[in-house]
């Protein structure tokens, strides 16, 4: 199963995993699933750091913890850019836009605890 985490999932995974729900950490372990890690996730995480304490503990080298679990970089095209931006608006948070519209392109399953994000024509997993 392709997977590409939301950016709590990524914060959890490395800092705090017992915070995830076992099927999630299962998953994640699983050798037979592509977990993916979106670029965006690393913006989001940098934009935020300065104001959130549990962000400041992640190592500044973002590749580290990625590289660690043996999870795979997502760059963004313009296709993901366009259609994040082709998204309903009723859900306004760009960082999840544009992790719905990669999931989307790339047949991925977007694991986060987001309720909201099936809305958004997503499969979400947790």
């Amino acid at each position: 199963m392709k997977l590409l985490l939301d950016t709590h999932v990524l914060v959890r995974s490395a800092i705090a995993s017992r915070a995830l729900p076992m099927r999630v950490l299962d998953a994640l372990r699983d050798p037979a699933n592509q977990v993916l890690v979106s670029a965006a996730s690393a913006y989001e995480i940098e934009y935020k750091r300065p104001r959130d304490p549990e962000l400041q503990r992640l190592p500044s080298d973002l590749a580290i913890v990625v590289d660690r679990q043996q999870f795979t970089w997502l760059d963004i095209s313009w296709e993901d850019a366009r259609d994040a931006g082709l998204l309903p608006r009723h859900h306004r948070d760009p960082f999840d836009r544009l992790l719905v519209a990669q999931a989307q392109r790339h047949g991925a399953t977007l694991v986060s605890a987001d309720r909201t994000l099936p809305s958004l024509g997503v499969s979400t997993f947790w």
